[in-house]
């Protein structure tokens, strides 16, 4: 998998998460997906992929962007 599709999952993640009314992914969901993304790519940050689900950060670990902060 690359950067781009890990992205793309964590958009639909937040999506989810933020617009069904509930908890559709557990965090212990998002863990178990964030190791299987670290099993597929050497390269990927688990830390930082967690913190943009969780909107700590935008998707390359810098600022949110204010429409992913309120979407």
């Amino acid at each position: 998998m690359s950067k781009k599709h890990f992205i793309e999952l964590a958009d639909k993640i937040r999506w989810a998460n933020l617009h069904k009314g509930h908890e559709v992914f557990s965090q212990e969901a998002i863990e178990y997906l964030a190791s299987f993304c670290a099993s597929q790519n050497p390269m990927f940050n688990k830390s930082r992929w967690l913190a943009y689900i969780a909107g700590e950060c935008g998707p390359n670990g810098g600022a949110v962007k204010k429409e992913l902060a309120t979407a």
